[in-house]
């Protein structure tokens, strides 16, 4: 069982910000996939859909708890499907990343980001598979927390539906083959270069 987890925070006012695309990831499969993300269950604290790619069956799950204390939702999916992290892929904003590109990483560091450091700390490892998405720098000297949790500007969000549906195509591959999957995502160029 693969599990795909796209983080976000829960609620109206964060949606359409930069802290988000990684639940915007999650919908974008949900709709290709024709499945809904339905509450789990008791135990679980996340939306999710199942779904089989060809020979591999899929968990796709969004948290609902807040982005900075997803960690134990994050675990309470792996152990109801009894997945091991190994079989998990977060997908999440990446304010290091330059706007609109992607990285498949697998067993890194946390970068900083809040969501991925409770997830580590849940799992007690960080031997899970990551696919970051480049939200851009905060201008000047914004607080990086105020940051993403912004909307994106209405010249970025062109560029941000491409990038979503283009982190859903790594997805798409990852569940069949990682290595290329991380090569997919490498190629994927920002508007500026």
């Amino acid at each position: 069982m693969q599990v795909i987890v796209g983080l976000r925070n829960p609620g109206r006012e964060y949606v359409g910000t930069r802290h988000n695309v990684g639940g915007e990831v999650a919908e974008e499969l949900a709709a290709r996939w024709n499945v809904r993300l339905k509450r789990g269950p008791l135990r679980v604290r996340a939306d999710l859909a199942r779904h089989q790619v060809h020979d591999h069956a899929v968990v796709l799950s969004v948290p609902r708890t807040f982005m900075n204390t997803c960690g134990p939702a994050v675990v309470s999916v792996l152990r109801y499907y009894k997945a091991g992290p190994e079989d998990l892929l977060v997908v999440h904003d990446d304010i290091d990343l330059p706007f609109a590109r992607l990285r498949l990483q697998h067993a890194r560091g946390t970068g900083g980001h809040n969501g991925v450091k409770s997830i580590v700390q849940s799992l007690g490892n960080n031997e899970f598979h990551r696919l970051k998405i480049g939200v851009g720098r905060p201008p000047g000297r914004m607080d990086p927390a105020a940051f993403v949790l912004r909307p994106f500007a209405k010249s970025e969000r062109e560029e941000v539906d491409f990038v979503v549906r283009d982190a859903a195509e790594v997805i798409e591959r990852w569940i069949e083959d990682p290595d290329e999957a991380v090569q997919i995502a490498a190629r994927r160029r920002s508007p500026e270069s």
